[in-house]
């Protein structure tokens, strides 16, 4: 049996939000043979002329969104991309979205496609993945759905959303698991050389120290002190005083100006260094911990878990290039 998969494309469309799932899908297809495709994949897009993604790479689409408005469907996807921005307020698209999703057996989006399936009113009261970056703005776009920072995708039948770029790989996976069983799913994730289901969330992947630049220069140098003093006393008493403010205040303006509280800014900068230095050194883990203020394995072992849902170890594993 064939299963129709649709790509919906625009101007300045992230690429890989189309090739990784794409690919996921052929070798799918290869694993079964001649004659026996499990997947039909097509890329359809506005006009029949080649459409430039944000990378300046043209794609020529298989079909136009009016040759496909009447065909079956059984997995949409619609992909992510700067161009997003400009294809919610435009009705073809949003209307396509809407129709073909009526006659989809399922609709997934990647990367920041979700605003293109949000637009047109297919998420309303549903849990919705996309790029962590693009959270914030999600939220204030569309006030209805319920968006989530870290998991890497979300399935909320018949709606499956991803995080960002990659994230359509692990997606893509994940519909085939559903369509043909976990051996299947392993068997392409060994030939691409990924996870089936990547450990963690995309917390893992954005920038730890996300906080704003203050704009006082005793912030700044508090900032700087942290970040080559993490095995000193960083409580908010100690940098109070290096600030030479009261702790009160101290407190008041540094969450502020930076969007975080000392707690959780310390915390992220000793992570983000622990984080670092497992991808690229051999050093134990002892001495990691002592090094980013961690104190023991366990506390260091205790906040990876709590924030990026990783042991150490597996993050080492999994990321290191220290081999």
């Amino acid at each position: 049996m064939s299963r129709r998969v649709v790509f919906l494309v625009f101007p300045r469309f992230q690429l890989l939000d189309l090739t990784g799932p794409l690919e996921v899908f052929a070798q799918a297809d290869s694993l079964f043979g001649p004659g026996r495709e499990r997947y039909q994949t097509s890329v359809v897009a506005l006009d029949p002329a080649a459409v430039t993604a944000s990378d300046g790479l043209a794609v020529v689409p298989h079909q136009t969104m009016a040759e496909a408005a009447d065909a079956a469907i059984d997995t949409l996807v619609v992909v992510g991309g700067r161009g997003v921005r400009t294809a919610i307020h435009d009705p073809v698209y949003v209307d396509w979205v809407r129709a073909s999703a009526a006659r989809a057996r399922r609709v997934t989006s990647v990367c920041t496609g979700a605003f293109l399936l949000a637009a047109a009113g297919l998420l309303d009261g549903r849990r919705v993945a996309t790029h962590w970056n693009a959270c914030e703005e999600f939220a204030a776009l569309f006030p209805h759905v319920r968006v989530e920072a870290d998991p890497i995708f979300i399935r909320d039948d018949p709606i499956w959303t991803s995080a960002g770029v990659t994230a359509g790989v692990d997606l893509a996976l994940a519909l085939v698991e559903d369509d043909f069983g976990a051996a299947v799913a392993r068997r392409i994730a060994k030939q691409l050389v990924v996870f089936v289901q990547r450990p963690g969330g995309q917390a893992q992947f954005s920038t730890q120290l996300a906080a704003q630049r203050p704009e006082r220069d005793a912030l700044r140098e508090v900032q700087d002190w942290i970040a080559d003093h993490l095995e000193d006393d960083l409580s908010l008493p100690a940098l109070a005083r290096r600030a030479a403010l009261s702790e009160r205040h101290f407190s008041r303006v540094f969450r502020a100006e930076t969007g975080m509280t000392v707690a959780a800014y310390v915390e992220a900068a000793r992570l983000e260094a622990a984080q670092r230095l497992l991808e690229s050194t051999g050093d134990g883990l002892d001495r990691i911990a002592r090094s980013c203020g961690f104190g023991t394995v366990e506390t260091m072992h205790r906040t990876f878990n709590r924030t990026i849902r990783v042991t150490p170890g597996e993050y080492r594993r999994h990321f290191s290039s220290h081999r």
